[in-house]
């Protein structure tokens, strides 16, 4: 009988020596799981981080170019002003020869 018992627990400890191997391999293989997740997080955030750098830097680019826009069609209605009063004038000095 004891014999019996000895043979049994040998077997119960073999098995839980490969069930630790089996759980060593697992923990291996999830910390390179969770390192290779950590590393693409990283470059997510890095990644993110520059694209709103980017965002910000055509923001302000847009900004720039609609504020020379408006300027430029201010100065435009200005010239174009000009032009009409200078035609008026000319036409009123030719219809005065």
């Amino acid at each position: 009988d004891a014999n019996r018992q000895i043979s049994e627990y040998k077997f119960k400890l073999s098995k839980a020596e490969q069930d630790i191997t089996t759980l060593e391999q697992n923990i291996g293989r999830l910390e390179g799981q969770v390192a290779r997740y950590k590393t693409a997080a990283e470059n997510a955030e890095k990644v993110e981080d520059e694209l709103k750098a980017e965002k910000r830097k055509l923001q302000r680019e847009l900004r720039t170019a609609l504020d020379r826009i408006e300027e430029m069609e201010m100065t435009n209605g200005h010239l174009m002003k000009r032009l009409e009063k200078m035609k008026a004038n000319r036409t009123a000095l030719l219809s005065q020869q």
